[in-house]
């Protein structure tokens, strides 16, 4: 092997805890995230084994998936599974001596929000979290990547992971964005031009202008969608707008600290003639606004396209598949984008509920209201998110449009939680994923943008945001 690395192989080599032949390597992990639905198992394990925490200082927690986002999320919870888990993770974060951010904690939100705005998430370091959307903190120039439950008691056990190493993927998106498109028209496009199983077995690490120009909000979303690009995990390397977003934040670095924290980091960036496993390409220049149309994430097409015919494939299997999710979406071949109508738009979730989407989306809809026909609602990624565009007066602005402004959680991202849309109900969304029932039995998910999401409420309809 050469002694050129790239990011992905510093930080593995760094944290190589053993290396048992034939078996997978067993890494050290830096932070552990935990929420309330993958963790109640792993807890009672420990507790059958008579084990404890390893380090309970590098662990912290957060409900999330299954709270409702309405105003009554203080009181008992109503549903028994919902409230069964809440009542867990609390029983397990107090006799563990693990951090806990509760429901009526300012520092609650979505686990993947919370932990870069909070500067616990850093570059360098390994992160993991029974959560597929663990790859957001690659954003970060860090190593970050989903668990199963087991693997979650394991880490909570004894701070490693056995883990085999993964092929990396160098993702190079070049070009420029033009006025409108964004880094969730980005990744659809990657997942468009790969499929949902491009990136498996794969490292991605994502580089190129289009990258470099992004807001770390921006960074985040892509990261946050390496999962359904297929990927283990996703990265971006360290660079002054990453360290301008963390600098005082509370759990970062201070003073000297912070000074020698950025040496350390800048030595991460992968080398310059390092060798990838596999390389793949993605034009920015002429890139529009991305939506999709059928029932997982690479069936995506720029605004101005049309809903494609099986008949377009040549191979059987994708011709099936187009044909079993236009009969799921209920739309007909040839139908124009933009003229697909709307029951709900979502503004919210772990990929796109950041201060600077809730900004983006504000920007689109002031003045305007809410088509009569569309239910609209906004769930910030965080109570710190929801405080801070309050004081901006983004809620003001959501609600005179008609938007119903509610708490943190990851809400209709999932249909596990009250947030649910009803059968046959089409939404736009600003979540990570599109397959059937996602958002509830029977509800038809189109995954666009914030600013798609903003524009096709106050029209009823998807339109080019670009033309606003």
């Amino acid at each position: 092997m050469s002694n050129k690395l790239t990011m992905f192989e510093k930080i593995w080599q760094k944290h190589i805890v053993a290396e048992p032949k034939d078996q997978p390597e067993i890494l050290y992990i830096d932070l552990h995230l935990v929420h309330e639905v993958t963790s109640p198992q792993a807890f009672e394990s420990l507790r059958i084994n008579n084990r404890n925490v390893r380090r309970p200082d590098l662990t912290i927690a957060t409900v999330d998936h299954n709270i409702t986002t309405d105003d009554t999320r203080t009181e008992e919870i109503k549903d028994e599974v919902a409230r069964k888990q809440v009542d867990t993770i609390r029983e397990n974060c107090k006799s563990n001596e693990i951090t806990l951010f509760d429901v009526w904690d300012k520092e609650q939100g979505i686990v993947h929000v919370i932990g870069p705005e909070q500067g616990y998430t850093q570059p360098g370091m390994t992160i993991v979290c029974g959560d597929s959307h663990t790859s957001t903190h690659g954003a970060f120039g860090s190593l970050a990547f989903g668990i199963g439950t087991s693997e979650v008691e394991h880490v909570l056990a004894t701070q490693t992971l056995r883990q085999r190493k993964p092929k990396t993927m160098k993702v190079e998106f070049k070009g420029n964005l033009s006025k409108g498109v964004t880094a969730k028209d980005m990744v659809l496009k990657l997942i468009g031009q790969i499929g949902t199983a491009g990136g498996t077995g794969y490292v991605m690490e994502y580089t190129g202008e289009s990258i470099r120009s992004l807001s770390m909000e921006g960074r985040m979303t892509i990261c946050n969608m390496s999962i359904e690009g297929g990927a283990r995990a996703g990265m971006i390397a360290p660079d002054q707008t990453t360290y301008d977003w963390m600098q005082g934040r509370n759990k970062v670095p201070k003073g000297e600290e912070w000074e020698k924290a950025i040496k350390d980091w800048e030595n991460l960036r992968t080398d310059k003639d390092a060798k990838f496993d596999a390389y793949v390409e993605v034009n920015c220049d002429d890139l529009e606004p991305f939506v999709s149309w059928g029932t997982n994430p690479s069936q995506v097409l720029p605004i101005s396209a049309q809903i494609p015919s099986p008949d377009d494939y040549e191979i059987s299997l994708d011709s099936q598949s187009c044909a079993n999710a236009l009969e799921y979406m209920g739309l007909k071949p040839g139908t124009r984008i933009e003229e697909i109508e709307l029951d709900r738009v979502f503004i919210g979730s772990c990929t796109n509920a950041r201060i600077t989407d809730l900004r983006s989306a504000a920007e689109i809809i002031k003045g305007k209201k809410v088509n009569s026909n569309v239910r609209a609602q906004v769930m910030p990624g965080s109570t710190l998110t929801k405080i801070q565009a309050e004081k901006e007066g983004l809620d003001e602005i959501f609600k005179a449009a008609g938007f119903e402004w509610r708490e943190s959680g990851c809400s209709m991202c999932l249909g596990m939680n009250p947030d649910i849309i009803a059968p046959g109900e089409r939404c736009a969304s600003t979540s990570n994923r599109n397959f059937e029932g996602r958002q509830g039995k029977g509800g038809r998910t189109h995954l666009v943008s914030p600013e798609m999401a903003a524009a096709a409420a106050i029209e009823g309809h998807f339109v080019d945001v670009r033309d606003w």
